[in-house]
């Protein structure tokens, strides 16, 4: 699972490079997040923008990464695909996840509500 990282002082900024998570990387997916986000600061935004299709073992491993970083840190998630959407509707997962269009968007709000 290819993904990339960027950090700043108050949140860092992971990026899926790849166009789905699903069983095949979904182990790899969980592995990779882990390993970013050791010494990550109080957010972490999740890219998605690159991201077509995700299944339910592909969401399962956004989730276990939302635990991972809980209750010190916090998971945002931008670029959400209109599939990849649908699935976070249909399983109520965006009453959960704080779901963003864009990077900048998320950037925005937390410069107005910054994550404790």
């Amino acid at each position: 699972m290819e993904v990339s990282v960027r950090k700043e002082e108050r949140f860092c900024v992971i990026r899926v490079e790849e166009d789905r998570i699903d069983a095949a990387v979904a182990l790899g997916f969980k592995e990779a997040m882990r390993r970013m986000t050791v010494g990550a600061p109080r957010t972490v935004v999740l890219d998605l923008g690159r991201v077509t299709f995700i299944d339910s073992s592909g969401l399962g491993a956004i989730v276990a990464t939302m635990k991972h970083l809980a209750p010190d840190r916090a998971l945002i998630l931008v670029g959400l695909s209109p599939a990849v959407s649908r699935v976070f509707t249909l399983t109520r997962m965006d009453s959960v996840f704080s779901l963003f269009d864009t990077l900048a968007g998320a950037i925005a709000d937390l410069n107005v509500h910054p994550r404790a």
